[in-house]
Formats: C-alpha cells, structure tokens, sequence
C-alpha cells in the first residue's frame, strides 16, 4: 500500500438508527485531517458496509451507533469482514456504548471505542497512531 496515499474512512451508522449528528462531525474532523472520507449514511446492513469498504479500498471503518444494537451489528460486520478475508481495516466504534459492553467489542476486533465527549483529535491520532499500512 502507498503509504503517501490519504488514508481513506469509511464512515456509516449500521442498523435502523437515524441520528447522524455525530458522525458527520467525525467526518468533517477527519476531512480536516487530511483523510479521505466515504460516508454512507443512515440506516446501512452490515452487508452494505463490508460491501462498500471493500469496494471503496479503505483503511479504517469508523462505525457510530445509538440505537444499543453494537452487540448485534458490530460482531457482525466483523464477522463479515473476516469471512471476506479482510484483515487489513481499522475498525473503530463510536456512540453511546455501555462501558461494559467495550471489551467484548474489542475482543471480536474492535479496535478502539470512542463515547460521548471525545475530542476529534484523539479520534484522528488514533487512526494515525494504530493503521497498519
């Protein structure tokens, strides 16, 4: 992978949760950053996304949720991406997620989960810090 190439995010809302507020923030923050971002919307499947990232070649997933189906959605979508045999995408999370739910996320591959109240830029350093390239 060209390591000079932007990073590219994929930024989604999986599931039927209707609230993008947040998410768009992220993308314009990682816009700002310097990365390249596909956002797909509201109310993507898990299919769709896994679809459009391996479609679009992304480095990161940036997944944001509301709606309390992460412990669904999420093993799914990663699910997804390991049956595809993409181990190469940073998967992150973001929303309102019990902090007793986080491990479990991680240990399916999740990389990181970022709640309400993060600042955009340790959102950004993070993906900077963590993407294997």
């Amino acid at each position: 992978m060209d390591s000079k190439r932007k990073i590219r995010v994929l930024a989604t809302k999986p599931g039927l949760d209707g609230h993008d507020r947040g998410i768009k923030v992220i993308a314009n923050a990682l816009m700002d950053a310097g990365m390249e971002v596909i956002y797909t919307g509201l109310r993507q499947s898990p299919e769709k996304i896994v679809e459009t990232a391996i479609q679009e070649d992304v480095d990161v997933i940036a997944l944001s949720i509301l709606s309390g189906a992460h412990d669904f959605l999420f093993p799914r979508i990663m699910e997804l991406l390991k049956d595809k045999g993409v181990n190469d995408v940073l998967v992150i999370g973001g929303g309102i997620i019990p902090d007793e739910d986080i491990p479990a996320l991680k240990e399916i591959g999740i990389a990181e989960i970022f709640g309400p109240g993060t600042y955009t830029e340790d959102i950004v350093k993070y993906i900077k810090d963590n993407l294997r390239r």
